[in-house]
């Protein structure tokens, strides 16, 4: 190990070095700039072509909303302005070309969705003002299994998401994973840094780590019927259509084996496409103790900070208890989710913040409004605009049109046809909208285009329902992406690049799993 320059007290002093952005060549930059050039041009230039192309067999209003999608979604790839201007802009041709009226399309803006990402921004900001996440992520460090390599980082980081997000939302996971996995990665640049003698450049594994919590988190959810509003669906309509009830524990001896499976080829993936620069951290314990110790007793800031998170992590966990003792249609969970939401859980451990005191006699609060307005602002607009679409494509009819013009192109009728369907019709979907609409428009459809070939409607309405959930691609396609996105370390192409493949390696795996475990498990 190199020499380390220490302090007046012995201490390893190192560079503070932070988490950055992915280097790029002289080549990649060109692309760059390529690529928004012609943003500038193809966004108007496709928007005109469908706009004007004829289209019978859609309502005029469908119609021209699919050419305000294809201007925004081609504004959102190649980032020819920036991307929460695009989100912005999508809404507002709408309105502008008679899509919906303003109310209509701008009320998205302030949906709980939206509220709650305010929220977990607000919660992620007082850790950091405080260094609460800093503790986390060295107390994580410190445990022998995980710190020894990079690679035993990255399971762990993706591993406790995964399973916190079976019981939770996966916008809840991903908010409170960020800025633990911030520090994390904080900590880990410093560790590297000493065992170097300098600070050194391990983006590439710092966009795979963060990445990991975006769909570690989708992935999750997947495991339960609680975990994401698609299951709860999906097995509403399938017990609507055919009478039949999946049990809890039933559709977890379906999901889980799947959801272990794309988990453990997701860490395998990262860790070959996104592998640390430092894999080996022997002789890292030391440096963490040291950390550890130079962080000093806990400051009333850190309390406060943790006793909001503490909060919200409460009353998001307590709607998954419920349903384990009294099921999901019992009168008290419902009455529970009416009372608390989990966007108003994370306003309300937000507000704590601006309540708890660091110096009642200053007047001095755990957060000010000063550090509190500089969270990522964009994101909120970003997903709010995509919302927006998402919304719009099933009011007019775009996206069921979308779905019975890939049924009648492929003339699909075997149940091996008809899943692998209505799984690539929900993934297209969940991509551009959000994952509970493509599941309540895409379900129904592949149980009826089923029912109508007289096959067996469980595998092809669990396949959509899971592939609702393979939303890896856009910042817009899930909250967990919006959030790694706002960040500032995730640049659009990455996510494009990472996440594509990923959907493509997700969708074969689901297909199969969903083909060869339905029937085991009695469906």
């Amino acid at each position: 190990m190199a020499s380390v320059k220490v302090d007046t007290l012995g201490r390893p002093q190192m560079p503070e070095t932070q988490p950055v952005r992915e280097t790029i060549s002289e080549a990649e930059e060109r692309f760059e700039r390529i690529r928004r050039t012609t943003g500038l041009f193809l966004a108007p230039a496709l928007f005109l072509l469908i706009y004007f192309w004829p289209m019978p067999g859609l309502k005029p209003q469908a119609h021209t909303l699919a050419a305000v999608m294809a201007f925004t979604i081609t504004c959102w790839i190649t980032e020819c302005i920036p991307i929460p201007v695009a989100s912005l802009l999508g809404p507002t041709l709408a309105v502008a070309f008679g899509v919906a009226g303003a109310k209509e399309a701008y009320t998205a803006m302030a949906d709980p969705t939206v509220l709650l990402f305010l929220g977990g921004f607000v919660l992620a900001k007082a850790m950091e003002v405080h260094g609460l996440d800093r503790r986390f992520a060295l107390r994580i460090l410190s445990l022998g299994s995980v710190s020894r390599t990079s690679t035993m980082i990255l399971l762990g980081v993706g591993g406790v998401t995964c399973f916190l997000s079976m019981w939770l939302s996966n916008t809840a996971t991903a908010a409170m994973m960020f800025p633990i996995t911030m520090g994390v990665l904080l900590a880990l640049n410093r560790i590297i840094a000493s065992m170097h003698g300098r600070e050194v450049n391990n983006s590439k594994y710092q966009t795979g780590m963060l990445l990991m919590i975006a769909y570690a988190a989708s992935i999750g959810g997947m495991g339960t019927p609680i975990g994401t509003p698609p299951n709860m669906i999906t097995i509403g309509l399938i017990e609507k259509a055919t009478g039949l009830r999946i049990a809890f524990f039933q559709w977890m001896m379906l999901a889980v084996p799947i959801m272990l499976l794309m988990f453990l080829v997701m860490w395998v993936y990262f860790n070959w496409r996104c592998p640390s620069i430092q894999k080996d951290l022997k002789g890292a314990a030391d440096f963490i103790a040291t950390e550890r110790k130079a962080l000093g007793t806990w400051k009333r800031g850190e309390a406060n900070a943790l006793i909001a998170f503490l909060v919200a992590v409460a009353l998001w966990v307590t709607p998954g208890v419920i349903a384990l003792v009294s099921g999901t249609t019992s009168p008290l969970f419902k009455a529970y989710n009416n009372i608390f939401p989990e966007a108003s859980v994370a306003l309300i451990a937000a507000s704590l913040l601006f309540f708890l005191p660091v110096n009642f006699q200053q007047r001095e609060f755990t957060l000010s409004w000063k550090q509190a307005v500089n969270i990522d602002w964009g994101t909120l607009l970003l997903f709010g605009g995509g919302l927006s679409l998402g919304e719009m494509m099933f009011k007019t009819g775009l996206a069921e049109a979308m779905g019975k013009g890939l049924v009648s192109m492929t003339g699909a009728h075997t149940l091996l046809a008809i899943t692998a369907l209505g799984q690539l019709v929900a993934i297209l979907l969940t991509e551009t909208t959000s994952n509970t609409a493509a599941a309540t428009m895409v379900v129904p459809v592949v149980i009826g285009i089923a029912s109508a070939a007289g096959v067996n409607p469980i595998p092809p309405a669990v396949a959509a329902g899971l592939g609702a959930s393979m939303a890896f691609v856009l910042p817009v396609s899930t909250p967990p992406n919006a959030i790694i996105y706002g960040s500032g370390m995730v640049p659009i192409t990455q996510m494009v690049k990472y996440g594509f493949l990923l959907d493509v390696i997700g969708y074969f795996l689901v297909l199969a799993g969903v083909l060869i475990l339905t029937p085991l498990v009695g469906l």
